[in-house]
């Protein structure tokens, strides 16, 4: 899905504060998603429902015909890593719901993601989420100028395998801006010191994706959605920040998101 091989833009503040915005609909959107997120909704049904929302804020869909994406959505169910395509197939009582979206502002993109519990969630899936959630805000500490890259991805590796999960190799966070996709990938693996240095006006998007046992994935037949390959469950969760004065802002939010879940 991924398109790479630039190099990384730095961005302006005026330009972060654009992109702050593009993140805060997509902020807005999940919450909307997390009021109606119950056992017996479709993934059908909530795509469709963002895709309206997206748009009554005067933004754009940012995954619908990108890379020839079929959504406005993409929600991964218990075993689905990411890139999940939403179906008819309604959401039952103890799924975890991993909802990624995007959407483009004013020519710039946000793009987060959050894993939903529903109902009555076992003690394995409600820990792995909780780590997997830790594991983003330690990345996002570790996103600081003196840094490197992969002192990001090493900080998440190390606090999900002590944990004993896997950390996915295959997919990778990324640059963002005005692609969805740009200069620098963000793996969620890495060694200490390498990889590009980390400056002011670098805008990404950091998210680990944790599984409960192996590391290892595989695409299904349908070219988008991918699975553990063991089938035990995975968790995924994104945040969008930039670089200002030395250390990470994070530019969404996932208040809306706890709000709606208080009701």
């Amino acid at each position: 899905m991924a398109v790479f091989g630039e190099s990384i833009i730095y961005k302006s503040r005026e330009e972060i504060e654009i992109m702050r915005q593009a993140a805060l609909v997509v902020s807005r959107t999940l919450g909307e998603v997390a009021k109606r997120l119950k056992p017996g909704i479709t993934p059908a049904f909530l795509a469709q429902m963002a895709e309206d929302y997206i748009k009554s804020q005067g933004a754009i869909p940012g995954f619908k015909g990108l890379y020839g994406c079929p959504s406005t959505l993409l929600i991964s169910v218990n075993e689905q890593v990411v890139h999940g395509l939403p179906t008819e197939k309604p959401i039952e009582e103890g799924d975890i719901v991993s909802v990624d979206c995007g959407a483009v502002f004013k020519g710039y993109y946000g793009d987060h993601a959050y894993t939903f519990e529903v109902g009555a969630v076992s003690e394995e899936k409600r820990n792995l989420c909780a780590v997997t959630k830790e594991c983003l805000y330690l990345g996002i500490e570790a996103c600081h100028t003196g840094n490197r890259i992969e002192d990001i991805g090493y900080t998440i590796q190390q606090h999900a395998e002590k944990m004993g999960f896997g950390v996915v190799r295959d997919l990778v966070g990324h640059g963002l801006g005005k692609k969805l996709h740009e200069e620098p990938q963000v793996p969620n693996y890495g060694r200490r010191g390498r990889g590009k240095r980390i400056q002011n006006g670098l805008t990404i998007a950091i998210e680990p994706m944790i599984n409960m046992g192996t590391y290892k994935v595989k695409t299904l037949e349908d070219q988008w959605t991918i699975v553990t390959e063991d089938g035990l469950p995975s968790a995924h969760f994104e945040h969008n920040v930039a670089v200002i004065d030395g250390k990470a802002e994070i530019l969404s939010t996932f208040d809306y998101i706890y709000d709606a879940l208080k009701r």
